[in-house]
Formats: C-alpha cells, structure tokens, sequence
C-alpha cells in the first residue's frame, strides 16, 4: 500500500492514495507485504510499462483466493476507488490502466491449447466475466491468473468499458520448436 518498486529500469511509486481507496473498498483486500514474495507477474509486467511509459504510478494486487465472490468483490472495489476519486484529481484527469496477469493453457499440445485457450478469450472479448471464471472452470483451462482476469473485467465494465480487442493469440513453441507441449499467450485490450 505505500513504498515503491525496483527494477534494472528504476522505481516505481505505489499510488497510495488509490491503494487506500481499495484497501477501504471491501473487507477481503488487505494489506500483504509478503504476499508478491513467490508471485512474478508485477515483475514481469513492470518493466514493459517502464519502457512505454516514464512516469506513473501502481497499485499492486495479488490474488490467493479466486473464488468467484472474491473475483467480482475485487473489482467493484477497484472501480469503485477509482470512480470515488474527486473531480480534477489526477486519477480523473489521467485514467488508470488496469492490468491483468496471466498465461493461458499449460502443457498440452498446441491444437488443444488454442481451442482451450479460445474458449476463454472468448469470454473476454464479450467482457462477461463471469462466463471467464466458468469457462475456465468448466473446461479445465490451466490459465492461472484467471482471477485477477475475472476482477479486471468487472472493474471495466463498472467502468464502462465496451469492447475487447486480441491483439495477439500465440504460444511457447513458436519459440522452442516444441508443440507438444506448450504454454499459451494471448494480449488483449479492454476499452
């Protein structure tokens, strides 16, 4: 909830203000310094944003609990926070990008990944973030940040987000040369 992040590319400042707006949002988020110990997707993503972007400012959430309630209570918290910030105030004036986190399917064929794989993208191209979670679910779809996907959708959409765009549907073996068992990727964008 307050600090800042190191990388080869320098800091980043925790948005403390947004992150105590969240943290006041529901009783299920806490604060949990220990909590990214063993969870790299802020340091993978981070350093991305640093090169597109020089100045901004995060909130980092990590999910242990996905449990549908928990996914859509995550956020409504966030959307909430973020539309309880005052008129002028530079989250209203500069937006806030809310990222999700996640691979897709794990360690099956490339076929099998991409008809998996697709199911859920479908889910979020329609923005229905409950389709996602039961997708994933129903179809043992071994995308682990499913969660925190499920909570992104739904603070978009409380925001008003209308649309969903792939930009990008590959996997690992187009880099090892090893289809039969890969890892799959896609990059969306939610507007």
């Amino acid at each position: 909830a307050e600090g800042q992040w190191e990388t080869p590319l320098g800091t980043v400042r925790i948005d403390e203000e947004l992150a105590a707006a969240v943290l006041s949002r529901s009783r299920l988020i806490r604060e949990d310094t220990l909590a990214h110990l063993k969870e790299h997707s802020l340091e993978v993503q981070l350093p991305f944003i640093q090169f597109l972007k020089k100045e901004f400012m995060i909130v980092p959430i990590q999910m242990m609990d996905t449990r549908l309630d928990t996914c859509l209570a995550l956020g409504t918290a966030m959307a909430e926070a973020i539309q309880g910030q005052a008129p002028g105030s530079r989250i209203q004036e500069q937006g806030v990008l809310i990222v999700a986190s996640s691979d897709m399917s794990h360690y099956i064929s490339a076929e099998a990944a991409r008809k998996k794989d697709h199911l859920a993208i479908q889910r979020i191209l329609d923005l229905d973030a409950q389709g996602l979670y039961y997708t994933v679910r129903d179809e043992d779809i071994t995308m682990c940040g499913y969660g925190p996907a499920v909570a992104m959708l739904t603070a978009c959409k409380a925001l008003g987000a209308r649309s969903a765009e792939l930009i990008k549907y590959t996997n690992s073996g187009e880099v090892s040369g090893d289809y039969d068992q890969v890892v799959g990727y896609a990059g969306i964008v939610v507007s």
